[in-house]
Protein backbone atom coordinates (compact mmCIF):
# COMPACT_ATOMS: atom_id res chain seq x y z
CA UNK A 1 0.00 0.00 0.00
CA UNK A 2 1.38 3.39 -0.64
CA UNK A 3 1.57 5.85 1.70
CA UNK A 4 0.74 9.43 1.36
CA UNK A 5 2.53 12.67 1.12
CA UNK A 6 1.77 15.09 4.52
CA UNK A 7 -1.02 17.40 4.40
CA UNK A 8 1.38 19.79 5.47
CA UNK A 9 3.15 19.27 2.05
CA UNK A 10 -0.12 18.74 0.33
CA UNK A 11 -1.42 22.32 0.94
CA UNK A 12 1.57 24.39 1.15
CA UNK A 13 2.36 22.94 -2.48
CA UNK A 14 -1.04 23.39 -4.34
CA UNK A 15 -0.88 27.09 -2.33
CA UNK A 16 2.32 28.01 -3.58
CA UNK A 17 2.51 26.68 -7.42
CA UNK A 18 3.07 29.88 -9.26
CA UNK A 19 1.84 28.79 -12.65
CA UNK A 20 -0.67 25.41 -13.28
CA UNK A 21 -1.09 23.43 -16.26
CA UNK A 22 -3.64 21.76 -17.46
CA UNK A 23 -2.10 18.31 -16.05
CA UNK A 24 -2.02 19.84 -12.70
CA UNK A 25 -5.43 20.36 -12.19
CA UNK A 26 -8.71 18.13 -13.04
CA UNK A 27 -10.86 20.38 -15.73
CA UNK A 28 -13.23 22.87 -14.57
CA UNK A 29 -15.87 21.84 -17.36
CA UNK A 30 -16.78 18.12 -18.82
CA UNK A 31 -14.72 17.30 -21.80
CA UNK A 32 -16.74 16.40 -24.69
CA UNK A 33 -15.61 12.96 -26.08
CA UNK A 34 -13.88 13.08 -29.42
CA UNK A 35 -15.45 10.45 -32.03
CA UNK A 36 -13.50 7.34 -32.37
CA UNK A 37 -11.58 6.64 -35.57
CA UNK A 38 -12.96 3.79 -37.28
CA UNK A 39 -9.70 2.69 -37.60
CA UNK A 40 -6.45 3.93 -36.83
CA UNK A 41 -3.13 2.62 -37.47
CA UNK A 42 -1.18 2.31 -34.79
CA UNK A 43 2.91 1.65 -34.88
CA UNK A 44 3.66 -1.66 -32.47
CA UNK A 45 6.45 -0.86 -29.93
CA UNK A 46 8.51 -3.28 -31.46
CA UNK A 47 8.41 -1.66 -34.72
CA UNK A 48 9.10 2.20 -33.32
CA UNK A 49 11.87 0.36 -31.38
CA UNK A 50 13.01 -1.07 -34.39
CA UNK A 51 13.04 2.18 -36.60
CA UNK A 52 15.08 3.92 -33.19
CA UNK A 53 17.88 1.67 -33.72
CA UNK A 54 19.22 2.00 -30.83
CA UNK A 55 21.80 -0.60 -28.99
CA UNK A 56 21.36 -1.06 -25.45
CA UNK A 57 18.21 -1.56 -23.33
CA UNK A 58 14.36 0.25 -23.15
CA UNK A 59 12.12 0.27 -20.36
CA UNK A 60 8.83 2.48 -20.38
CA UNK A 61 5.17 2.35 -18.56
CA UNK A 62 2.36 4.39 -19.22
CA UNK A 63 -0.36 4.89 -16.63
CA UNK A 64 -3.91 5.94 -16.97
CA UNK A 65 -4.45 8.53 -14.08
CA UNK A 66 -8.03 8.31 -13.23
CA UNK A 67 -8.00 4.33 -12.75
CA UNK A 68 -3.86 3.62 -11.88
CA UNK A 69 -3.97 1.03 -14.26
CA UNK A 70 -0.51 0.18 -16.18
CA UNK A 71 -1.46 0.51 -20.11
CA UNK A 72 1.66 -0.13 -21.62
CA UNK A 73 5.02 -1.67 -20.38
CA UNK A 74 8.49 -3.07 -20.94
CA UNK A 75 10.81 -4.13 -18.04
CA UNK A 76 14.64 -4.70 -17.82
CA UNK A 77 15.36 -6.74 -14.82
CA UNK A 78 18.02 -4.84 -13.04
CA UNK A 79 16.39 -1.21 -13.86
CA UNK A 80 17.92 1.74 -15.92
CA UNK A 81 19.92 4.97 -14.90
CA UNK A 82 17.16 7.33 -14.90
CA UNK A 83 19.68 10.48 -15.53
CA UNK A 84 18.07 13.74 -14.59
CA UNK A 85 14.88 11.98 -14.20
CA UNK A 86 15.89 11.47 -10.84
CA UNK A 87 15.34 15.20 -10.17
CA UNK A 88 11.23 14.96 -10.73
CA UNK A 89 11.64 12.19 -7.06
CA UNK A 90 14.66 14.72 -5.36
CA UNK A 91 12.18 17.54 -5.81
CA UNK A 92 9.17 15.22 -4.30
CA UNK A 93 11.70 14.26 -1.19
CA UNK A 94 12.68 17.66 -0.22
CA UNK A 95 9.08 19.08 -0.70
CA UNK A 96 7.56 16.84 1.26
CA UNK A 97 10.28 16.48 4.01
CA UNK A 98 11.06 20.38 4.43
CA UNK A 99 8.03 21.91 2.58
CA UNK A 100 7.16 24.54 -0.02
CA UNK A 101 7.99 27.56 2.01
CA UNK A 102 11.60 26.32 3.41
CA UNK A 103 13.85 29.07 3.10
CA UNK A 104 17.76 28.46 3.05
CA UNK A 105 19.66 31.21 5.00
CA UNK A 106 23.06 32.16 5.16
CA UNK A 107 24.31 34.21 8.51
CA UNK A 108 27.19 35.97 9.22
CA UNK A 109 28.13 35.84 12.89
CA UNK A 110 30.48 37.98 15.32
CA UNK A 111 32.03 36.28 18.39
CA UNK A 112 32.72 39.27 20.48
CA UNK A 113 31.65 43.06 20.36
CA UNK A 114 31.67 45.85 17.85
CA UNK A 115 33.71 48.96 19.18
CA UNK A 116 34.44 52.18 17.44
CA UNK A 117 33.96 50.24 13.96
CA UNK A 118 36.11 47.07 15.15
CA UNK A 119 34.74 44.00 15.97
CA UNK A 120 37.00 42.24 19.05
CA UNK A 121 36.55 38.75 17.67
CA UNK A 122 35.99 36.69 14.86
CA UNK A 123 33.47 37.24 12.09
CA UNK A 124 32.32 34.21 10.54
CA UNK A 125 30.51 33.91 7.24
CA UNK A 126 27.83 30.63 8.27
CA UNK A 127 26.30 28.86 4.21
CA UNK A 128 23.05 27.54 5.45
CA UNK A 129 22.80 25.09 2.31
CA UNK A 130 21.77 27.47 -0.25
CA UNK A 131 22.17 26.29 -3.28
CA UNK A 132 21.05 29.64 -4.89
CA UNK A 133 23.49 31.69 -3.09
CA UNK A 134 25.17 34.24 -5.19
CA UNK A 135 27.96 37.08 -5.76
CA UNK A 136 24.72 39.51 -5.93
CA UNK A 137 23.46 38.33 -2.25
CA UNK A 138 26.58 38.75 -0.69
CA UNK A 139 27.29 41.90 -1.91
CA UNK A 140 23.82 42.96 0.49
CA UNK A 141 25.79 40.92 3.33
CA UNK A 142 28.50 43.31 2.75
CA UNK A 143 26.51 46.58 2.73
CA UNK A 144 24.41 45.47 6.01
CA UNK A 145 28.05 44.78 7.58
CA UNK A 146 28.90 47.97 6.47
CA UNK A 147 25.37 49.87 8.03
CA UNK A 148 26.37 48.33 11.60
CA UNK A 149 29.49 49.97 11.51
CA UNK A 150 31.57 47.42 10.53
CA UNK A 151 35.75 48.84 9.77
CA UNK A 152 37.86 46.03 10.59
CA UNK A 153 38.21 42.83 13.14
CA UNK A 154 40.67 41.99 15.18
CA UNK A 155 40.09 38.29 14.95
CA UNK A 156 39.94 35.62 11.87
CA UNK A 157 37.61 35.80 9.45
CA UNK A 158 36.26 32.04 9.27
CA UNK A 159 33.57 30.30 6.81
CA UNK A 160 31.41 27.89 7.94
CA UNK A 161 30.81 25.28 5.38
CA UNK A 162 29.86 21.88 7.49
CA UNK A 163 26.18 22.26 7.64
CA UNK A 164 26.31 19.87 4.52
CA UNK A 165 28.94 17.30 3.84
CA UNK A 166 32.08 17.99 1.78
CA UNK A 167 32.60 16.42 -1.73
CA UNK A 168 34.84 17.49 -4.00
CA UNK A 169 32.78 16.69 -7.17
CA UNK A 170 29.20 15.20 -7.70
CA UNK A 171 30.76 12.92 -9.62
CA UNK A 172 34.23 12.17 -9.52
CA UNK A 173 34.53 10.05 -13.04
CA UNK A 174 33.18 13.14 -15.21
CA UNK A 175 35.99 15.65 -16.88
CA UNK A 176 37.83 17.70 -13.97
CA UNK A 177 36.26 20.72 -15.91
CA UNK A 178 32.50 19.73 -16.31
CA UNK A 179 30.73 23.18 -14.53
CA UNK A 180 27.80 20.43 -13.94
CA UNK A 181 30.03 18.08 -11.35
CA UNK A 182 31.43 20.92 -8.96
CA UNK A 183 32.00 20.69 -5.45
CA UNK A 184 29.44 20.55 -2.53
CA UNK A 185 29.69 21.70 0.63
CA UNK A 186 26.81 23.42 3.15
CA UNK A 187 28.12 27.28 1.51
CA UNK A 188 27.64 27.22 -2.44
CA UNK A 189 28.03 30.52 -4.38
CA UNK A 190 27.11 30.97 -8.09
CA UNK A 191 26.22 27.22 -7.71
CA UNK A 192 30.15 26.25 -6.46
CA UNK A 193 31.51 27.67 -10.23
CA UNK A 194 34.27 30.14 -11.52
CA UNK A 195 34.15 32.23 -14.51
CA UNK A 196 37.16 32.10 -16.69
CA UNK A 197 37.80 34.83 -18.85
CA UNK A 198 39.59 35.15 -21.92
CA UNK A 199 40.34 38.08 -24.48
CA UNK A 200 43.40 38.42 -26.89
CA UNK A 201 45.63 41.12 -26.62
CA UNK A 202 48.57 41.75 -29.72
CA UNK A 203 50.03 38.49 -29.60
CA UNK A 204 48.70 37.00 -25.78
CA UNK A 205 45.58 37.15 -23.63
CA UNK A 206 44.19 39.02 -21.06
CA UNK A 207 42.69 36.22 -18.40
CA UNK A 208 40.91 36.67 -15.49
CA UNK A 209 38.66 34.05 -12.88
CA UNK A 210 35.90 35.72 -10.97
CA UNK A 211 32.99 35.57 -8.62
CA UNK A 212 30.86 36.84 -11.72
CA UNK A 213 27.55 38.09 -10.61
CA UNK A 214 24.88 40.59 -11.81
CA UNK A 215 26.39 43.87 -10.31
CA UNK A 216 29.78 42.90 -9.35
CA UNK A 217 32.57 41.19 -11.22
CA UNK A 218 35.08 40.17 -7.91
CA UNK A 219 38.94 38.53 -8.97
CA UNK A 220 39.31 35.25 -7.16
CA UNK A 221 42.52 33.99 -5.84
CA UNK A 222 41.25 30.56 -4.64
CA UNK A 223 41.20 29.32 -8.27
CA UNK A 224 43.92 30.35 -10.81
CA UNK A 225 44.70 29.96 -14.79
CA UNK A 226 47.53 29.96 -16.59
CA UNK A 227 47.94 29.34 -20.90
CA UNK A 228 49.74 26.43 -21.89
CA UNK A 229 51.13 26.11 -25.37
CA UNK A 230 49.89 22.04 -26.03
CA UNK A 231 47.46 21.36 -28.02
CA UNK A 232 45.38 18.90 -25.94
CA UNK A 233 43.85 18.48 -23.34
CA UNK A 234 42.18 21.92 -23.41
CA UNK A 235 42.32 22.05 -19.74
CA UNK A 236 43.66 20.60 -17.20
CA UNK A 237 43.40 20.64 -13.36
CA UNK A 238 44.95 20.26 -10.08
CA UNK A 239 44.34 20.58 -6.05
CA UNK A 240 47.15 22.44 -4.85
CA UNK A 241 48.25 24.49 -1.26
CA UNK A 242 44.47 24.59 -1.06
CA UNK A 243 43.68 26.61 -4.33
CA UNK A 244 42.24 25.32 -7.95
CA UNK A 245 45.42 25.12 -10.15
CA UNK A 246 44.11 25.35 -13.76
CA UNK A 247 45.40 25.82 -16.87
CA UNK A 248 43.94 25.91 -20.73
CA UNK A 249 45.78 25.12 -24.05
CA UNK A 250 46.20 28.92 -25.92
CA UNK A 251 45.10 27.19 -29.24
CA UNK A 252 41.83 26.87 -28.51
CA UNK A 253 40.89 30.14 -27.76
CA UNK A 254 39.41 32.20 -29.87
CA UNK A 255 39.54 36.38 -29.50
CA UNK A 256 37.40 36.10 -26.31
CA UNK A 257 35.19 34.46 -24.55
CA UNK A 258 34.06 32.75 -21.03
CA UNK A 259 33.72 29.43 -19.57
CA UNK A 260 31.98 28.69 -16.03
CA UNK A 261 34.83 25.97 -14.49
CA UNK A 262 33.62 23.77 -11.57
CA UNK A 263 34.84 25.41 -7.84
CA UNK A 264 36.95 22.38 -5.36
CA UNK A 265 37.67 24.90 -2.48
CA UNK A 266 34.08 26.34 -1.85
CA UNK A 267 34.30 27.92 1.42
CA UNK A 268 37.56 30.32 0.61
CA UNK A 269 35.39 30.81 -3.01
CA UNK A 270 32.82 31.95 -0.63
CA UNK A 271 34.88 34.15 1.61
CA UNK A 272 37.65 35.76 -0.72
CA UNK A 273 34.09 37.23 -2.46
CA UNK A 274 32.89 38.74 0.45
CA UNK A 275 36.32 40.24 1.46
CA UNK A 276 36.46 41.40 -1.68
CA UNK A 277 32.99 43.34 -1.82
CA UNK A 278 33.22 44.01 2.14
CA UNK A 279 36.18 46.07 0.67
CA UNK A 280 34.54 48.27 -1.56
CA UNK A 281 32.18 48.91 1.45
CA UNK A 282 35.22 50.22 3.68
CA UNK A 283 35.65 47.27 5.04
CA UNK A 284 39.10 45.35 5.82
CA UNK A 285 38.98 41.36 6.53
CA UNK A 286 41.88 39.08 6.65
CA UNK A 287 41.82 36.05 4.19
CA UNK A 288 38.96 33.54 4.87
CA UNK A 289 39.77 30.57 6.60
CA UNK A 290 37.73 27.29 6.63
CA UNK A 291 36.52 26.34 9.84
CA UNK A 292 34.42 22.91 10.92
CA UNK A 293 32.92 24.34 13.83
CA UNK A 294 29.71 25.29 14.09
CA UNK A 295 29.08 29.01 14.87
CA UNK A 296 28.15 30.76 18.13
CA UNK A 297 27.83 34.58 18.82
CA UNK A 298 25.36 37.38 17.44
CA UNK A 299 24.17 37.65 14.11
CA UNK A 300 25.49 40.23 12.30
CA UNK A 301 23.76 39.88 8.87
CA UNK A 302 21.60 36.74 6.82
CA UNK A 303 20.08 36.04 3.50
CA UNK A 304 17.13 34.07 2.90
CA UNK A 305 16.57 32.12 0.06
CA UNK A 306 13.62 32.01 -2.28
CA UNK A 307 10.89 29.60 -0.84
CA UNK A 308 12.14 26.29 -1.74
CA UNK A 309 9.05 25.66 -4.47
CA UNK A 310 10.58 28.61 -6.56
CA UNK A 311 13.65 26.90 -6.24
CA UNK A 312 12.71 23.21 -7.25
CA UNK A 313 11.19 24.90 -10.01
CA UNK A 314 14.35 26.31 -11.39
CA UNK A 315 16.17 22.95 -10.62
CA UNK A 316 13.59 21.25 -12.46
CA UNK A 317 13.71 23.96 -15.74
CA UNK A 318 17.17 23.90 -15.66
CA UNK A 319 18.51 20.77 -14.37
CA UNK A 320 21.53 22.23 -11.87
CA UNK A 321 23.23 19.57 -10.18
CA UNK A 322 24.01 20.87 -7.52
CA UNK A 323 20.72 22.29 -6.52
CA UNK A 324 19.42 18.88 -6.84
CA UNK A 325 22.43 17.71 -4.60
CA UNK A 326 21.97 20.28 -2.04
CA UNK A 327 18.04 20.28 -1.35
CA UNK A 328 18.28 16.25 -1.21
CA UNK A 329 20.92 16.43 1.31
CA UNK A 330 19.09 18.91 3.41
CA UNK A 331 16.41 16.52 3.19
CA UNK A 332 18.16 13.65 4.52
CA UNK A 333 19.54 16.12 7.51
CA UNK A 334 15.93 17.62 8.56
CA UNK A 335 15.18 13.57 8.78
CA UNK A 336 17.82 13.36 11.41
CA UNK A 337 19.99 11.71 8.92
CA UNK A 338 23.51 13.42 8.79
CA UNK A 339 25.14 11.29 6.27
CA UNK A 340 29.04 11.40 5.29
CA UNK A 341 28.32 11.37 1.20
CA UNK A 342 26.08 11.76 -1.67
CA UNK A 343 25.73 8.48 -1.46
CA UNK A 344 24.85 7.56 1.98
CA UNK A 345 22.00 10.75 1.71
CA UNK A 346 20.80 8.46 -2.02
CA UNK A 347 20.32 5.42 -0.29
CA UNK A 348 18.44 7.48 2.18
CA UNK A 349 16.08 9.42 -0.31
CA UNK A 350 15.85 5.47 -1.86
CA UNK A 351 14.28 4.44 1.67
CA UNK A 352 11.48 7.03 1.74
CA UNK A 353 11.07 6.86 -2.31
CA UNK A 354 10.30 3.20 -0.99
CA UNK A 355 7.87 4.31 1.71
CA UNK A 356 5.86 7.44 0.33
CA UNK A 357 6.33 6.29 -3.50
CA UNK A 358 5.88 2.31 -3.48
CA UNK A 359 9.13 2.25 -5.67
CA UNK A 360 10.52 -0.78 -3.73
CA UNK A 361 13.37 -1.56 -6.12
CA UNK A 362 14.87 2.03 -6.58
CA UNK A 363 18.01 2.65 -5.93
CA UNK A 364 19.47 6.27 -6.03
CA UNK A 365 23.88 7.04 -5.65
CA UNK A 366 23.11 11.05 -5.18
CA UNK A 367 20.27 13.32 -6.05
CA UNK A 368 20.64 14.68 -9.18
CA UNK A 369 21.18 11.78 -11.10
CA UNK A 370 24.50 12.29 -12.56
CA UNK A 371 25.83 8.99 -11.16
CA UNK A 372 25.53 6.56 -13.76
CA UNK A 373 24.93 3.71 -10.61
CA UNK A 374 21.63 4.78 -9.93
CA UNK A 375 18.42 2.81 -10.83
CA UNK A 376 15.07 2.97 -11.32
CA UNK A 377 12.39 0.93 -12.77
CA UNK A 378 9.70 2.93 -15.60
CA UNK A 379 7.05 1.41 -14.21
CA UNK A 380 7.60 2.16 -10.44
CA UNK A 381 7.96 5.95 -11.33
CA UNK A 382 4.82 6.19 -13.59
CA UNK A 383 2.93 4.63 -10.82
CA UNK A 384 4.70 7.13 -8.39
CA UNK A 385 4.15 10.15 -10.73
CA UNK A 386 0.80 8.75 -11.23
CA UNK A 387 0.12 9.46 -6.95
CA UNK A 388 2.24 12.41 -6.18
CA UNK A 389 0.14 14.13 -9.01
CA UNK A 390 -2.76 14.30 -6.70
CA UNK A 391 -1.76 15.25 -3.56
CA UNK A 392 1.28 17.32 -4.47
CA UNK A 393 0.83 19.04 -7.56
CA UNK A 394 4.01 18.31 -9.19
CA UNK A 395 2.93 18.91 -12.97
CA UNK A 396 2.59 22.13 -11.85
CA UNK A 397 6.34 22.94 -11.40
CA UNK A 398 7.31 20.26 -14.27
CA UNK A 399 8.78 21.63 -17.89
CA UNK A 400 6.78 21.73 -20.56
CA UNK A 401 7.90 19.58 -23.34
CA UNK A 402 7.03 20.58 -27.09
CA UNK A 403 6.46 17.69 -29.49
CA UNK A 404 8.54 18.14 -32.65
CA UNK A 405 6.96 18.19 -36.37
CA UNK A 406 8.27 16.53 -39.39
CA UNK A 407 10.59 18.73 -39.84
CA UNK A 408 12.09 19.00 -36.22
CA UNK A 409 10.53 21.91 -34.80
CA UNK A 410 8.22 22.56 -31.75
CA UNK A 411 4.99 21.96 -32.91
CA UNK A 412 3.35 24.76 -31.16
CA UNK A 413 0.10 23.00 -32.40
CA UNK A 414 -0.09 19.85 -31.44
CA UNK A 415 -2.53 18.41 -29.70
CA UNK A 416 -0.86 16.58 -27.17
CA UNK A 417 0.32 18.21 -23.88
CA UNK A 418 3.22 16.72 -22.23
CA UNK A 419 4.88 18.33 -19.00
CA UNK A 420 8.18 16.15 -17.59
CA UNK A 421 11.62 15.99 -16.21
CA UNK A 422 14.12 15.16 -19.36
CA UNK A 423 17.27 12.90 -18.42
CA UNK A 424 20.43 12.94 -20.26
CA UNK A 425 24.10 11.30 -19.66
CA UNK A 426 26.04 9.64 -22.53
CA UNK A 427 24.08 7.04 -24.14
CA UNK A 428 21.49 6.90 -21.17
CA UNK A 429 18.40 9.20 -22.12
CA UNK A 430 15.16 9.30 -20.15
CA UNK A 431 11.94 11.28 -19.75
CA UNK A 432 9.38 10.76 -16.90
CA UNK A 433 5.93 13.06 -16.50
CA UNK A 434 2.38 13.64 -17.49
CA UNK A 435 0.57 13.93 -20.75
CA UNK A 436 -3.04 15.36 -21.79
CA UNK A 437 -4.14 13.34 -25.10
CA UNK A 438 -6.36 15.07 -27.53
CA UNK A 439 -9.32 13.05 -26.18
CA UNK A 440 -8.68 14.44 -22.70
CA UNK A 441 -7.42 11.68 -20.72
CA UNK A 442 -4.56 12.04 -18.35
CA UNK A 443 -1.52 9.51 -18.23
CA UNK A 444 1.68 9.34 -16.20
CA UNK A 445 4.80 8.06 -17.77
CA UNK A 446 8.55 6.91 -18.13
CA UNK A 447 10.84 6.14 -20.54
CA UNK A 448 14.15 5.41 -20.31
CA UNK A 449 17.10 3.82 -22.43
CA UNK A 450 20.71 3.03 -21.99
CA UNK A 451 23.92 1.65 -23.37
CA UNK A 452 25.94 0.73 -21.03
CA UNK A 453 28.14 -1.41 -22.91
CA UNK A 454 28.88 1.50 -24.42
CA UNK A 455 28.99 4.03 -21.48
CA UNK A 456 31.11 1.69 -19.83
CA UNK A 457 34.16 1.83 -22.24
CA UNK A 458 34.27 5.79 -21.90
CA UNK A 459 37.85 6.96 -20.11
CA UNK A 460 36.95 10.24 -18.29
CA UNK A 461 38.57 12.59 -20.38
CA UNK A 462 35.73 11.31 -23.08
CA UNK A 463 32.97 11.96 -21.68
CA UNK A 464 32.33 15.15 -22.43
CA UNK A 465 31.42 14.45 -26.02
CA UNK A 466 32.53 11.19 -26.63
CA UNK A 467 31.86 10.19 -30.58
CA UNK A 468 28.55 8.68 -31.34
CA UNK A 469 26.67 9.78 -28.18
CA UNK A 470 24.67 12.68 -29.65
CA UNK A 471 23.74 11.06 -32.69
CA UNK A 472 22.02 7.86 -30.27
CA UNK A 473 20.47 10.73 -27.48
CA UNK A 474 18.60 12.30 -30.68
CA UNK A 475 17.59 8.79 -31.78
CA UNK A 476 16.55 8.32 -27.66
CA UNK A 477 14.20 11.44 -27.49
CA UNK A 478 12.94 10.37 -30.86
CA UNK A 479 11.22 6.89 -29.45
CA UNK A 480 10.20 9.25 -26.34
CA UNK A 481 7.98 11.05 -28.66
CA UNK A 482 6.93 8.35 -30.92
CA UNK A 483 5.72 6.30 -27.93
CA UNK A 484 3.96 9.25 -26.19
CA UNK A 485 1.99 9.24 -30.04
CA UNK A 486 1.53 6.11 -30.00
CA UNK A 487 -0.08 6.55 -26.50
CA UNK A 488 -1.79 9.44 -27.70
CA UNK A 489 -3.24 7.59 -30.40
CA UNK A 490 -4.47 4.27 -28.10
CA UNK A 491 -6.36 6.40 -25.88
CA UNK A 492 -8.64 7.21 -29.00
CA UNK A 493 -9.04 3.64 -29.79
CA UNK A 494 -8.79 1.20 -26.94
CA UNK A 495 -7.97 2.06 -23.84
Amino acid sequence: MMSKFSRRFFLSAVASAAASTALANPPTTSLRPHPRPAKLAVASVEKLIAKADLNGKIEFAVVDMESRKVLESQRVTSGLPPASVCKAVTALYALDVLGAAHRFVTKVYATGPIEQGVLKGDLILSGGGDPTLDTDALKMLAKSLKEIGLIRIEGRFLVYGAHLPFSEAIDKNQPAHVGYSPAISGICLNYNRVYFDWKKVGQGYDISMEARGETARPPVRVARMTLSDRKAPIFDYSARDGQDIWSVSRHALNEKGGRWLPVRQPEIYAGETLAWLAKQQGITLPLPQKTASKPTGAVLALHESAPLLSIIKGMLKYSTNVTAEMVGLAATLARGHYVASLRASGRKMSDWAAQNLGMKTAKFVDHSGLGDASRLHAEELAQALAAAQSQAAIGSILKTIALKDAQGKPDKNNPIKVVAKTGTLNFVSGLGGYIETESGQMLAFAIFAADQEARAKLTRAQRERPRGAKSWNRRAKGLQQAFIERWAQLSLVSY
